[in-house]
């Protein structure tokens, strides 16, 4: 994998979509130096609790940006557009990742076309919240809203709802990392650089695979149902004399093994035998299944629902979640040299050769402008005069 440890990607970003997507890129072990505003940074460094007891690094901003480099640098003036130009040719960079308007991109030097003329075979990518021709900003929430995400979330004949994780944000951040993996393997192939633009609301309604299926094709009326299926029966959350379980039996034989067990037998009925009877009762069904699930504890139905190949979980919180056996293993971590601080991080969807390399250990969220005096100084061959200038005048 050292293919991916040679490569560089220059984000200027900031929020959730693009670092989320260098945040996937580093876990390959690819050098991500973050662009930020001298002054205003980017505004997650002060989101959440100032768990550092320091300025801009809040705890919101470290959970996605671990294994990164940051710079600080005035792209609307002259200057900082030299100093962009000389980090793109310096650090020989790959990749230039940006979710800022489209109407900035010529004003802060970076479109692809300028960007091509000091880089010929760079990758692109421009994430917008409605595509390159739009500047209307896009929070996620607007987006669950717009794209029918908030209309298929909630109870039935409830108010909408937004989703527990912004799905726009990190969905198009997930199709970023495929676009950006094909237009690497073009490079490879033919030497040419990719322009990508990515829509975060063309990202987010190609997730509504039978939604728009069947409502546009056969005029089904698809909309929130709470925690019950669509199609499937009985598949929904059930209470428990100790907590909840999700119940998901998918078939008939899955049924018929589920009302073979004493407790459910008066379940056994001619017109549930087949899954479109059990979906026409849909809610006296469950209301049947939760007066029996209610005298046992979440761990003896788990017990028994296992032991008949039904799938069954109880639902779990986060913490709870971290402590799977699945998952326990796979979590990354990142330290702070400076206060020791440790925060344990999300695994990733897939573990990396350079994750494992790194026994699952992240650098820490760099600090704003950490890498400065490093890249500037130390690769860019500016001397301390010249970076204080340049400081005093706000262009790092």
């Amino acid at each position: 994998m050292d293919f991916f440890k040679n490569l560089t990607v220059l984000s200027l970003e900031q929020a959730t979509v693009a670092p989320y997507l260098t945040y996937r890129l580093a876990q390959d072990g690819i050098n991500i130096v973050r662009l930020e505003h001298p002054i205003y940074g980017d505004p997650n460094r002060f989101i959440g609790e100032k768990v550092l007891n320091e300025d801009r690094m809040n705890s919101y901003f470290l959970c996605i940006n671990s294994g990164k480099k940051a710079l600080s640098l005035n792209l609307a003036v002259p200057e900082g557009k030299e100093i962009f130009k000389k980090l793109v040719r310096e650090l020989s960079v790959d990749i230039f990742v940006t979710n800022q308007l489209p109407k900035n991109y010529k004003k802060l030097g970076i479109a692809y076309e300028l960007m091509k003329e000091i880089k010929p075979d760079i990758i692109w990518l421009g994430l917008t919240g409605f595509g390159p021709d739009s500047n209307e900003g896009a929070y996620d929430p607007i987006l669950q809203a717009r794209s029918g995400l908030m209309e298929l979330t909630g109870e039935a004949g409830g108010d909408p709802q937004a989703l527990g994780i912004p799905l726009p944000d990190m969905g198009t951040s997930e199709h970023g990392y495929g676009l950006l993996m094909k237009a690497l393997l073009k490079r490879t192939e033919t030497g040419e650089g990719t322009r990508i633009d990515l829509s975060m609301f063309e990202s987010t309604v190609s997730w509504l695979t039978v939604p728009i299926a069947l409502s546009k094709s056969f005029g089904t009326h698809i909309s929130r149902r709470g925690n019950t299926h669509e199609f499937f029966s009985p598949v929904s959350v059930y209470k428990t004399s100790n907590g909840f379980v999700y119940l998901a039996a998918g078939n008939d034989r899955q049924w018929a093994a589920m009302v073979e067990q004493p407790m459910f037998s008066s379940l056994a009925k001619d017109e549930y035998q087949k899954n479109k009877g059990r979906i026409e009762d849909v809610k006296n069904l469950n209301k049947a299944i939760n007066a029996i699930t209610k005298l046992y504890t979440s761990e003896e139905l788990i017990d028994l629902f296992t032991s008949i190949t039904v799938p069954i979980s109880k639902i779990k919180n986060v913490n709870e979640v971290v402590e799977d056996p699945l998952v326990v293993n796979k979590v990354l971590t990142s330290s702070d040299p400076v206060t020791g601080t440790q925060v344990t991080l999300a695994p990733p969807p897939n573990m990396t050769p350079f994750l494992e390399g790194c026994d699952r250990k992240l650098s820490f969220p760099p600090r704003f402008g950490e890498q400065n005096q490093e890249i500037y100084g130390s690769l860019l061959g500016y001397d301390e005069a010249t970076l204080l200038k340049y400081k005093e005048k706000g262009i790092i």
